[in-house]
């Protein structure tokens, strides 16, 4: 690890936990940390763009790309598949860039076994019955997928103990400055300010000889 390496962010959630709605506030009040953007297969979604909220590809694509291993992570949520390139957050967390990977907690679990010190953060609605009122207020989904949804969420956070840290997002407003706290306090570890600031702890080490 370089002493300009930057730091990684993990945060995964079930659907309807409000993940996508916090990271981007966290986003736009933190400059310092810079989101990592997935390739998918989904179909973009209203007010998306490619090369924004995601990298949107189509099957044969993604699947000849897992082939040549350019994925550091990968899986298949509610049908659609989600990758991480590789090679573009290495070369962003080498260039001393913190990078925040917002991805479910399967790709969370295979980021990790790579980047131990990285830091996870999981997303809890308050209740089952607030996350399916949540994805019902979307208006998006049928009543099919919403019970498919919410039957996958209960497996999903059946995996929070996995995370350095929970949030329970039950006011958005709270929710936030406990995410931001995360991000500022993970700067504030000796050993990050140790890297980041190797002149301080020189003269502290020469202080003790």
């Amino acid at each position: 690890m370089t002493s300009k390496e930057g730091l990684l962010f993990v945060v995964s959630a079930p659907s309807g936990a409000g993940k996508t709605t916090l990271v981007k506030l966290l986003l736009g009040c933190d400059k310092l940390v810079q989101p990592s953007v997935s390739y998918t297969t989904r179909p973009p979604r209203p007010g998306e763009q490619d090369g924004r909220e995601y990298h949107f590809i189509d099957v044969a694509t993604f699947t000849a790309m897992r082939g040549r291993d350019d994925f550091l992570e990968w899986a298949e949520v509610h049908g659609n598949f989600y990758g991480t390139s590789r090679r573009w957050l290495a070369e962003r967390m080498l260039a001393g860039q913190d990078t925040l990977l917002e991805i479910d907690w399967q790709g969370a679990q295979q980021v990790r076994a790579l980047f131990p010190q990285a830091v996870s953060v999981f997303i809890l609605p308050p209740s089952i019955e607030e996350l399916e009122h949540r994805l019902r207020g979307r208006g998006q989904d049928s009543e099919e997928v919403i019970r498919r949804r919410v039957a996958a969420a209960l497996g999903e956070m059946i995996h929070v103990e996995d995370f350095d840290f929970v949030i329970i997002n039950n006011d958005l407003q709270v929710a936030l400055e406990e995410l931001a706290a995360i991000v500022r306090a993970s700067r504030l570890r000796v050993g990050t300010q140790r890297r980041r600031h190797p002149a301080v702890f020189e003269f502290l080490e020469a202080k003790k000889g």
